[in-house]
């Protein structure tokens, strides 16, 4: 595959940003005045205005034209249809595979992995209705680390309108044992339902703060309050932990992209099969508008090649994910891992380094806690800020003035970015250009939820196809986990032990011992 910088298409994106880059939306808005109308798509009710970025109609036209040099089309198809396109761990990507209906085909290694998916939730589903029903558990805790966490609480806490309300639904990842103590400090052991979710049973974080659970439940049997989400069953039965309550998934399922799989089970808990079903009918929807829909109007197609514009070309490091749902308080974290542990890359498919920007930082906060925050930033910094607005036309809680208010906010704020201000006082002025999304649905509901979800996970493969880079491996995290377990150790000797790390980690590692 040629270099990205050498293809045509590519030089051609440059020689137009060095014509477009001083273009002010100001100008762009009085030339069209049909501008807000035109550029603006919508896919099953989710409904994108990417009229307040800095392109032309022939910015558009060059993104696709690079899109399709790319090959993204046949990158698509590739995926959906099982073919290891994780190279370096050379397995097929298949997270969609897990929200296909029962009627669909995908062969992994000459077998249909459809029906497993669906028997697999089916078995999540009457496991639910058991727990829903039985009166004696009235907390459930979920202990994972990454994709078995950042998922299961950013979707119980964006769906906690359509939660079960006499359960209370706790998730501890993090080993500092803080995590653990306070998720669990009120709680009554008879009461507690301990998910463990580890694919290999033996992830250090979650293997420690599980077995401080153990402890923790006493003399308690431990198959009565412990199930687990893993394919290790030797592990999970030497854990005290039946079988029949063990939850399995598969390799060509990447833990950031895992929430709808067995990972998922919390959640169904919380908000019952029939609206995890529909999560999964949201997920699939927007699977099948990215599969099928020309780029020009493809939503996540469209996102992930504005992505790549801003930070490719203006050199923008990061994205605001800037939900106006307080609901969705968690999303902008479950994004730094899609998007991050993705496309945080400098080398490409074939093992080069790459001579562009690659993967931006997302972050983000709720509207309007943020405009008190951070916003004066991104308004008035010497920083680019790509914003994503996320709002809904109809609150799940409708309280007096509130959503009118909240929304009239999300509005103001992508107009002040895009337009400024000219004052006398240069304090006052606010010099606008600064580019933004906006997404509009209804509601909330746990089918848009997984739309909007898929919508980023496809944003996440677009960028990942035009920048050649391996999306679905994150070697990045295991160089901290050897050392760290090599450390161990050092900490807990006895004597003094020799240690044989730089100055600095030496130092370090004695003053913790001294003061411990």
């Amino acid at each position: 595959m040629p270099n990205l910088t050498q293809r045509a298409t590519w030089q051609a994106l440059t020689a137009h940003y060095r014509q477009v880059k001083d273009l002010h939306l100001r100008q762009l808005f009085a030339d069209d005045s049909k501008r807000g109308e035109r550029l603006a798509v919508e896919a099953g009710g989710l409904y994108l205005d990417y009229s307040k970025n800095r392109v032309t109609d022939e910015t558009i036209r060059l993104l696709v034209a690079l899109a399709e040099d790319c090959q993204l089309r046949d990158r698509i198809e590739v995926m959906f249809r099982g073919d290891k396109i994780n190279l370096t761990e050379n397995r097929a990507v298949l997270h969609t595979a897990l929200r296909a209906p029962q009627t669909a085909s995908v062969i992994v290694d000459g077998k249909n992995v459809v029906p497993e998916v669906h028997a697999v939730l089916d078995r999540m589903a009457e496991f639910s209705n058991r727990i829903r029903a039985d009166k004696r558990i009235k907390n459930i805790v979920n202990i994972g680390i990454g994709g078995s966490d950042l998922g299961p609480v950013m979707a119980y806490e964006a769906l906690r309108y359509y939660s079960q309300r006499n359960l209370t639904f706790r998730f501890v990842a993090n080993v500092d044992g803080t995590d653990f103590a306070e998720a669990t400090h009120d709680l009554i052991p008879a009461e507690t339902l301990f998910i463990v979710a580890s694919k290999t049973f033996t992830t250090q974080e979650t293997m420690t703060n599980a077995l401080t659970a153990r402890q923790w439940i006493g003399n308690l049997p431990v198959h009565e309050h412990f199930v687990a989400i893993s394919t290790n069953e030797t592990e999970v039965k030497k854990f005290g932990i039946d079988p029949k309550n063990m939850f399995g998934f598969w390799d060509w399922v990447g833990g950031r992209y895992s929430m709808d799989s067995a990972i998922g089970l919390s959640t169904m808990i919380a908000i019952g099969p029939e609206n995890f079903r529909a999560m999964l009918a949201g997920f699939h929807a927007m699977d099948e508008h990215y599969r099928t829909t020309p780029f020009e109007k493809n939503l996540p197609a469209l996102m992930g090649l504005l992505g790549v514009w801003y930070t490719s070309f203006f050199g923008a490091e990061t994205v605001a994910v800037l939900p106006y749902d307080q609901y969705l308080k968690r999303f902008p974290a479950y994004l730094q891992q899609l998007t991050m542990e993705s496309n945080g890359k400098s080398v490409t498919l074939d093992g080069k380094r790459v001579d562009y920007q690659t993967g931006a930082i997302y972050w983000g906060e709720p509207g309007t806690n943020g405009q008190h925050s951070f916003y004066q930033l991104i308004h008035q910094g010497t920083k680019l800020i790509p914003c994503d607005f996320i709002g809904f036309a109809k609150s799940l809680n409708p309280t007096g003035a509130h959503h009118d208010l909240l929304m009239a906010n999300l509005f103001a704020q992508s107009e002040a970015l895009a337009f400024g201000k000219i004052a006398d006082e240069p304090h006052r002025t606010f010099d606008g250009n600064r580019p933004s999304n906006t997404l509009l649905a209804e509601r909330l509901t746990p089918e848009m939820l997984g739309k909007l979800v898929a919508l980023y996970e496809h944003v996440v493969f677009t960028q990942g196809v035009i920048w050649n880079v391996g999306t679905f491996d994150q070697w990045g995290v295991q160089l901290g986990k050897v050392l760290a377990q090599q450390i161990v150790p050092e900490l807990e000797a006895s004597t003094e032990p020799t240690l044989r790390h730089d100055s600095s980690t030496n130092t370090l590692i004695r003053r913790y011992r001294q003061c411990r």
